[in-house]
């Protein structure tokens, strides 16, 4: 009673009434005031503040101990080592800079996908098209979001499906294509995935596209392919398109048991053109390198040409040398098994940190630990910054009440991102912590 941690629980048990002003603000949550402008897009309006903004606003006023250095585990920026050879394929083709990228990417960076693509997910040869079926992204987080304004026909009260809690561009790229959101609650009794039983005749009906995310983020639950079929079989009858975000797909705990795809699932029901299937994949988590915004789409060859000329229009081609640098790494698997192991080792250091705490999960894939807090999940999240100087996130900046519920009030997220000692140092402070409540 009367520490630093329980007065600050004392004053966030309770959001804050400001903690959704609607201000200028970039990934880290720095805040700029907003400028006088003219009538623009309204459904702008509809969008809600990033979560980092959030997360800035619930920090702004408290002071951490200055004996305790920062620990950030709130953004899912890996900080493991970019390989030494993509960044060497970077410079060594700098020259490319003098020359116009095409939209569509070289037939080099195409063909090597379309062969990472049937060689990981157990796809026959030639199963991908590389001229048809595959192209090239700046980041998965642009192209999730393009997507969408280039498949909803906003004449026909559409709705987007997505799980909730999300990726909040899955919800935002929904709202400025024309289309509502519907959230589909992942929990801990449905196994953090979403219960597709659940879902009304009549939103299936409406629904166009549906975001999926396995491993999921921030659960890091894995939809298996039984599920998966069923979700396949749903978009034939009702006729959407199912975008698969597996950004998260190469970084899981049991080497021998990777997560299925969205096109293995595909191919093994006998739909090999993987009609209405989409998947996006990315080099920032596999390969730790976000600073280079290099993804990939693949799947069904139709979508894709229309996105294709959506993507011509909107001027987002990859430079040449990002392309050589992609090709390199998405050639390799040794970095990739590496990096799977550093993170495995952070995850049992960790849980061997926590020490059995209540809510504790290790997840099946991804860096993040969706861990439920003793208070509520602002307070912990405030707390614990004051406190311990440990910045996590707070599940409700991740969610929507639905149904009832916000599926994810009473959690944090946890970016293992940061290095093996700072993590287990964390780990320890969010453990005082704890202890104090």
């Amino acid at each position: 009673m009367g520490s630093p941690a329980t007065g600050a629980l004392r004053r966030w048990t309770r959001p804050r009434h400001d903690l959704y002003l609607r201000t200028s603000c970039n990934d880290e949550g720095t805040s700029a005031a907003p400028a006088t402008v003219p009538d623009m897009n309204p459904k702008l309006a509809s969008l809600h503040p990033y979560p980092f903004e959030k997360l800035a606003e619930l920090k702004r006023g408290l002071v951490p101990p200055t004996d305790l250095p920062h620990i950030a585990l709130s953004i899912g920026e890996p900080q493991h080592p970019t390989p030494h050879f993509v960044a060497e394929a970077l410079l060594q083709h700098l020259h490319g800079l003098s020359a116009y990228p095409t939209t569509k990417g070289g037939p080099e960076l195409r063909r090597t996908i379309a062969q990472w693509l049937e060689q990981r997910f157990s796809l026959s040869a030639g199963a991908v098209d590389p001229e048809r079926q595959v192209l090239p992204v700046n980041g998965t987080r642009e192209a999730l979001f393009a997507f969408a304004q280039a498949v909803i026909d906003p004449a026909e009260r559409p709705l987007v499906l997505m799980p909730n809690p999300f990726y909040q561009i899955y919800e935002g790229a929904a709202i400025l294509a024309g289309a509502e959101p519907y959230f589909l609650n992942t929990t801990e009794e449905s196994g953090f995935l979403p219960d597709f039983d659940a879902v009304p005749e009549s939103v299936w009906r409406r629904c166009q596209l549906l975001y999926l995310c396995s491993p999921g983020n921030p659960t890091g639950a894995v939809m298996e392919a039984k599920q998966q079929k069923q979700l396949l079989e749903l978009a034939e009858k009702y006729n959407f398109v199912v975008a698969s975000d597996e950004c998260y797909s190469e970084l899981y705990a049991d080497e021998h048991n990777p997560p299925p795809g969205l096109l293995q699932t595909a191919a093994a029901m006998g739909n090999i053109a993987f009609r209405r299937c989409v998947v996006f994949h990315s080099l920032s988590k596999r390969s730790n390198a976000p600073g280079l915004r290099s993804g990939f789409v693949a799947g069904d060859a139709e979508i894709l040409g229309r996105f294709l000329l959506y993507r011509t229009y909107h001027g987002c081609a990859m430079s040449l040398p990002v392309q050589q640098a992609s090709t390199r790494a998405w050639s390799d698997e040794n970095h990739v098994r590496d990096n799977r192991s550093l993170y495995r080792q952070k995850f049992e250091a960790v849980a061997a940190a926590l020490g059995g705490m209540a809510g504790l999960r290790l997840p099946s894939a991804g860096f993040y630990l969706w861990l439920r807090t003793p208070v509520e999940d602002t307070a912990f999240a405030a707390g614990l910054f004051e406190a311990q100087n440990v910045t996590v996130l707070p599940g409700r900046f991740l969610s929507r009440e639905n149904g009832g519920t916000d599926p994810g009030a009473g959690y944090i997220r946890i970016a293992l991102v940061a290095s093996l000692e700072e993590c287990v140092e964390a780990a320890h402070r969010i453990k005082r912590f704890v202890l104090t409540l």
